[in-house]
């Protein structure tokens, strides 16, 4: 039993300054109390264990994480330092500059003189600005069933009260040009007040051909309007709005433009102002015309994603300091790696037609007997990528490899080195070496880019000596 200190033990009775005090609690004399430092020490002894428990069993990643999803893509260096800038205030002078930049930027990209609006919201927000601007109940709009997006803008429109005369098709086709003659040509009352396309269909790499659809509804004669989605295209793929007279060009920041989600675009032809006058949908948010309006001072008719648009104006830098015409040669050459890698794996891109196959993503099928979502879990566990999933009908079936957005050799190299460990992993049957024929192609693809610069900058030598 302990026992307590005896009376006679001088400190029970001597206080502070050498007073007499009376004891209040007794003193342990064989046990000392717990020290707070002690306990302090053990707690972080449990914790260093359990975390190295944690570690040996979970384990950690070292390295960068490979998001090789076709959307939201990579935010490059230069982007997230223009977004961490200071939030300023939207309805001043500075503000007004950065605004107006970035919606000029915008037209180069979108290649168009007119009005680009900029809406606080997602792609989906921009398909809805894109409808409810132009149309009223009522009115039969013509789409075309080329994936999961197509049928989801396809929803849309219905729940807002249009007819959709929607154009059934296998996923692995673009719109027809002829399919959307033959619809124009037989709408003899003319019913249809807008043609609705996807450009570049995210669920399945496949792009439909929107110069001929513009051929087709004008060797019908007929006066839709001309709706497109571009939003994972623009920035990627050859897009001109201006020139193929698109009525409402859909996009959205987080692909090929390079940003986080969260901002969504309409560009808009005058044909499209004039149907916006009478169209009867209700708008409030989505209305074009206070956008137009307070843009064109470098303002908004309510607050604005300030700091995505300091992103959205560094994004554009990015896109004219390469050129859009290189950048649109550098997503072609990556797509083209990546067939000849699918193809020599002896797998199979999803994309039935060559003439249609898309430059920002590929889509590949797998074989039978094997989930594409258990491949993909595999990959992400094993070497820390993000493949694209199956959506709608392709659940399970296809994996989908994005490369677009600020994407390079290097990064495109590693992506297939993972997609081939990855098949090999999984078990799934297939042949080793696509990796090789890809940067076989990009190295050729190189030195023949190299020869024909050289033979350019020769050819000016010759004819302009006075430059030497």
């Amino acid at each position: 039993m302990v026992g307590l200190a005896p009376p006679s033990d001088p400190a029970a009775v001597v206080g502070l300054h050498g007073r007499p005090t009376r004891r209040t609690a007794p003193r342990f004399s064989h046990r000392r109390l717990p020290c707070p430092l002690c306990l302090c020490d053990r707690f972080l002894f449990v914790t260093f264990v359990s975390f190295a428990v944690s570690w040996l069993t979970v384990g950690v990643k070292s390295g960068r994480h490979f998001l090789q999803i076709p959307g939201p893509t990579n935010v490059p260096e230069r982007i997230l330092r223009a977004m961490s800038q200071p939030t300023i205030d939207h309805r001043g002078p500075g503000f007004a500059a950065i605004a107006r930049e970035a919606i000029e930027g915008l037209q180069r990209v979108f290649q168009t003189s007119g009005p680009v609006v900029i809406y606080p919201s997602s792609g989906t927000g921009a398909w809805e600005a894109a409808l409810v601007n132009t149309l009223s109940a009522g009115d039969t709009v013509l789409m075309f069933e080329t994936g999961h997006f197509a049928s989801l803008w396809r929803d849309m429109a219905a729940r807002l009260g249009l007819k959709v005369d929607f154009v059934p098709g296998d996923w692995r086709h673009g719109v027809d040009p002829a399919s959307v003659r033959h619809k124009l040509d037989e709408d003899k009352p003319r019913a249809i007040k807008a043609v609705a396309i996807v450009h570049n269909e995210t669920s399945t790499g496949v792009a439909s051909r929107i110069a001929a659809v513009r051929r087709a509804i004008d060797e019908a004669g007929h006066p839709a309007l001309l709706l497109v989605d571009t939003i994972s295209s623009l920035g990627s793929m050859d897009y001109r709005h201006d020139e193929w007279r698109v009525d409402v060009t859909v996009a959205g920041s987080q692909k090929g433009l390079m940003l986080p989600p969260g901002l969504g675009f309409n560009a808009i032809s005058d044909k499209a102002r004039i149907a916006s006058a009478s169209a009867r949908l209700p708008r409030a948010y989505w209305d074009w015309e206070p956008m137009i309006r307070d843009n064109a001072a470098g303002f908004f008719p309510y607050t604005p994603a300030t700091n995505l648009l300091y992103g959205l104006r560094e994004g554009v830098r990015m896109l004219m300091d390469e050129g859009l015409a290189n950048v649109f040669a550098r997503h072609q050459r990556f797509a083209e790696a990546t067939r000849r890698a699918v193809g020599a794996w002896g797998l199979q891109v999803l994309c039935a037609n060559p003439d249609e196959y898309s430059s920002s993503l590929t889509a590949v099928v797998m074989p039978g007997g094997h989930d594409a979502d258990t491949f993909r879990t595999i990959v992400l566990d094993r070497f820390d990528m993000s493949l694209g999933t199956g959506l709608g009908r392709l659940k399970g079936k296809v994996f989908r490899i994005g490369h677009l957005g600020d994407f390079n050799d290097l990064m495109l190299a590693g992506t297939l080195s993972g997609v081939e460990m990855g098949l090999a992993a999984a078990g799934v049957p297939f042949t080793r070496g696509g990796v090789t024929i890809a940067l076989d192609y990009l190295a050729s693809d190189v030195v023949e880019g190299q020869a024909r610069k050289a033979r350019t900058e020769d050819h000016t030598a010759r004819a302009s000596p006075s430059l030497r």
